[in-house]
């Protein structure tokens, strides 16, 4: 059933039917009753789109996503899916956008076009330009990250800090004195992105604390890297005897390299870090981790979203995420020589 149908039963225009429904323009009231009996007796729904209409509204969210050039890490797709998963549940669909090196414009057709309700904006620097340009336009948007000032905005984020210096508290009671932190790449780190900054702020907080000996490598977001990064480790660093990551995407080629290296995890090496589940349990032998809660971070995000855009004047409201660590089989006391 669609307004033409109903248009025609009650004798008036597909158009007359459609501000009826939008209530965009005034009806007489025998029009829009004689409409509305039509409607009743068809049972007929309007559509989202419809909806949207009479209520002024896309009934689409924004979700802005690294470059369509970088190849996004599981995590990352992992948030994308969580997000429209949450989205679809409010009968709402997301519109991607990449943001950074070449995209500028589609952030922006985003920001100024109208075509979204609001936005989920993810990757979040501690000095986004992104977020101010989001803050100028009054458009509602919720972010997955913070910045270094994230007081006035709506967030939901990882406690990187926290469950770094947990993992190596946790190295340090199984007496690992030689510890690394295997972050993410330099670029990250250089452009100011959050969970590496944080992550490493909290390795240097714990390390110091239980006076261990601590270096910090950036590596890409990849097997190669992870593999070469970690080879590079044993070579300069060989009295370290554990690492706390955060480079989830890396993990396949550490464990590589420990192999070639012919280390056993842990009998010889200890590995632990914040992954999401299915990398931990991937890992041989299964990661010691805190386990990232991807899904429930997406729909709390587009539930803080949601609650922006039916209140624009609302408090800013967020969530920092602490998990557990997971204590499976990749971490044992260091081996006494």
């Amino acid at each position: 059933m669609n307004i033409g149908e109903i248009a025609r039963r009650a004798g008036v225009s597909r158009s007359t039917v459609s501000y009826v429904l939008s209530g965009k323009r005034t009806v007489s009231e025998a029009t829009r009753q004689r409409i509305q009996a039509v409607i009743d007796e068809l049972d007929y729904r309007p559509n989202a789109s419809a909806r949207a209409l009479k209520e002024g509204r896309t009934r689409t969210l924004g979700l802005v996503i690294p470059p369509a050039s970088q190849r996004l890490t599981d995590m990352q797709l992992g948030f994308v899916a969580s997000v429209v998963e949450a989205a679809a549940r409010h009968d709402l669909d997301v519109l991607l956008s990449p943001s950074g090196g070449d995209h500028d414009r589609s952030f922006e057709r985003i920001v100024s076009g109208r075509r979204v309700d609001g936005v989920v904006l993810m990757e979040i620097r501690l000095e986004d330009d992104r977020v101010t340009r989001l803050t100028r336009t009054g458009l509602p948007f919720v972010t997955i990250g913070r910045t270094a000032e994230a007081h006035g905005m709506s967030w939901v984020d990882i406690d990187y800090a926290g469950l770094i210096a947990r993992c190596v508290h946790h190295l340090a009671d199984l007496g690992h004195r030689h510890v690394a932190l295997v972050n993410r790449s330099a670029e990250l780190v250089a452009a100011g992105y959050g969970p590496s900054h944080r992550a490493l702020a909290g390795f240097q907080a714990a390390v110091a604390e239980r006076g261990l000996s601590g270096v910090d490598v950036c590596c890409g977001d990849d097997t190669a890297s992870g593999e070469a990064c970690v080879e590079q480790l044993l070579v300069t660093h060989p009295a370290v005897t554990a690492v706390a990551t955060i480079n989830e995407a890396a993990l396949p080629g550490m464990q590589r390299a420990l192999t070639s290296a012919g280390l056993s995890v842990p009998a010889d090496f200890s590995v632990t870090g914040v992954a999401a589940q299915h990398w931990a349990e991937d890992f041989r032998p299964p990661l010691t981790a805190a386990d990232v809660p991807m899904r429930d971070m997406g729909a709390e995000a587009v539930a803080l979203l949601l609650e922006i855009i039916a209140a624009p004047e609302s408090v800013p409201r967020h969530r920092l995420y602490s998990p557990p660590i997971s204590l499976r089989s990749s971490t044992g006391p260091v081996r006494t020589h």
